[in-house]
């Protein structure tokens, strides 16, 4: 038990420290920014962080890419996924998680053979335009039909664990579905701050400002300034309001 306990305070100081640092480097456009100088990159904890966290440890990418830093960062990624891939029961909230954190792994940080081509799309084994040896992180199925028929609650407290997924160029047909049912996430969004659910609300708060006729009566720009400042500076809630901040708009719909 006390073991446990250990683990699961080491494994929330992990993932506080790398959203404090995605958090920053959003902050700074993305400059410099390098998963790797985040963690200790053979720990299994830093690795399940990296899982927790999923595509957001790659979003100061999404701003500026660092060619320098770009191939150290996959092979961390890769480590993550392989240490802690989706169990045979896992839920579409996990397998989607899984799946947009290789598929940030691809748009972020492409590779590039030898010659200086993009292999993103070669088969990913030493020779083929990955790093020697690597092999290429399976991409799971995972379920979408909850997009439609979730209740709103429900559906709010999904989107919310896949705020990652917000990020410009991931999971298009889960952003289109989600924004279909703008006026259930705001009602998803009041609720949350009614609750007093700060990471609920921030994570909602990320498909809104990318969501089209999200209702001026919401006060969403305003809302999420008061979820961050209520939220005593939360390392998720402020990485989730500061990229709601950097990606606003701009979605695929």
């Amino acid at each position: 038990m006390a073991e446990q306990a250990q683990q699961n305070s080491a494994l929330s100081a992990a993932v506080a420290d790398v959203a404090n640092g995605v958090a920053l480097a959003l902050d700074g456009e993305g400059d410099s920014y390098a998963l790797s100088a985040l963690l200790a990159q053979e720990d299994t904890v830093a690795l399940a962080a990296v899982r927790v966290l999923g595509a957001d440890v790659l979003a100061p990418y999404a701003l500026r890419g660092d060619p320098a830093r770009g191939s150290t960062d996959r092979q961390v990624v890769r480590r993550a996924l392989a240490a802690y891939p989706p169990g045979a029961d896992a839920s579409d909230v996990s397998l989607w998680s899984y799946r947009g954190l290789v598929e940030a792994s691809r748009a972020f940080l492409p590779e590039t053979g030898a010659d200086g081509v993009d292999g993103a799309d070669g088969g990913g084994r030493d020779g083929e335009g990955g790093e020697p040896g690597a092999e290429r992180p399976p991409e799971p199925r995972p379920g979408d039909a909850w997009v439609q028929t979730d209740p709103w609650p429900a559906l709010a407290h999904r989107a919310s664990q896949l705020a990652a997924l917000s990020l410009p160029s991931l999971a298009p047909a889960l952003a289109v579905g989600l924004a279909a049912r703008t006026d259930d996430l705001a009602r998803g969004f009041v609720r949350a701050v009614r609750r007093r659910d700060w990471l609920q609300a921030a994570g909602v708060g990320r498909w809104l400002v990318r969501a089209p006729d999200v209702p001026d009566s919401l006060g969403l720009a305003a809302g999420l300034v008061f979820v961050r400042r209520m939220s005593g500076s939360d390392p998720r809630v402020v990485l989730h309001t500061t990229a709601a901040q950097r990606f606003p708009g701009g979605g695929p719909w």
